[in-house]
């Protein structure tokens, strides 16, 4: 299994889905995707997640807004 230090994503301004899984948007907050799992289950992070049959989508908006790219 790949890590998201090790797997290429294209450039934020380029994703045009709605959500991401985990593994991706820790690569573009530059935050281990276990910190985002914790954002998740405590609620207490820069963005919470949609929880889709069990599994964490990270909203792409939100991402771009929280690194000031725009939208």
């Amino acid at each position: 299994m790949q890590t998201a230090s090790n797997q290429e994503f294209p450039q934020i301004e380029h994703v045009t889905r709605s959500h991401i899984p985990t593994e991706q948007a820790s690569y573009y907050l530059n935050r281990k995707p276990q910190t985002l799992r914790t954002w998740a289950c405590f609620e207490n992070g820069l963005i919470r997640p949609v929880r889709i049959n069990g599994r964490l989508a990270w909203p792409v908006k939100e991402i771009k807004k929280i690194l000031g790219v725009e939208v």
